[in-house]
């Protein structure tokens, strides 16, 4: 499965923009296409797997949250600290996946997330997971309560499960295109287990990548538990 052949309609851009002479602002026009065809491509696509994921039905919806808890239980140990956030809306996972992992681990941070005075986002903070405080926030997600900590905190964590629309094989995430992950996952550990939380269907053969693009080491599916991903795009 090739998703929706996105990566297909990259490929003929990418010839375009070699082949053209014609530039705009020192870059090759075709290159301007390419971005912008890429960024369509991925909007779209974003558009289809939320649509996809609101029409699961509620009953559905809780047993695979049970299914990622009981897989994550086997996945941690107690030495772990985890990087986790709180599933908001239609997202896989439930707070109670976030006491479990508390319960095993005895450390779970979340993330905070802000922006710059021109709405930019900048990369994440975190905070302690400290169940029945959390509180809301912009974008409809839910934090931790304050103190919080920096973006480099991140290097402690052994395992850093991270929100998806779809991930592939080769460890290409799709996120929600806020950028807020892009910033913050430089700060990663080298052996953290980078794992992307979705649904049975939103683990595709392929997806668009872009250079900045940091790559998943595992997804982690109700119905397949945690799978090693190929390494990163190439």
């Amino acid at each position: 499965m090739r998703g929706t052949g996105t990566c297909e309609l990259g490929i003929v851009q990418t010839i375009i923009a070699a082949d053209s002479p014609a530039r705009c602002g020192g870059v090759k026009a075709g290159a301007v296409i390419v971005d912008r065809m890429a960024t369509a491509g991925k909007a779209a696509l974003r558009e289809r797997l939320l649509a996809a994921r609101r029409s699961v039905a509620d009953h559905v919806r809780a047993d695979e949250a049970r299914s990622l808890a009981h897989h994550l239980d086997l996945a941690v140990s107690s030495d772990s600290i985890v990087c986790a956030y709180v599933p908001v809306g239609v997202e896989p996972g439930s707070i109670e996946m976030l006491d479990l992992l508390l319960r095993r681990t005895g450390r779970v941070l979340l993330p905070v997330a802000r922006t710059t005075a021109d709405d930019s986002p900048v990369a994440l903070q975190w905070g302690e997971y400290r169940p029945g405080r959390l509180v809301a926030a912009r974008f409809g997600l839910l934090e931790p309560a304050e103190p919080w900590l920096p973006a480099t905190t991140l290097t402690q964590a052994s395992v850093v499960l991270v929100p998806a629309l779809a991930v592939d094989r080769t460890g290409v995430r799709l996120g929600r295109g806020q950028g807020f992950y892009d910033l913050t996952l430089v700060h990663r550990h080298p052996r953290a287990r980078l794992i992307a939380v979705v649904r049975d269907q939103e683990l595709l053969e392929e997806l668009p990548h872009e250079p900045h693009d940091v790559a998943m080491t595992h997804a982690l599916t109700p119905g397949g538990g945690l799978v090693e991903l190929g390494g990163g795009a190439s």
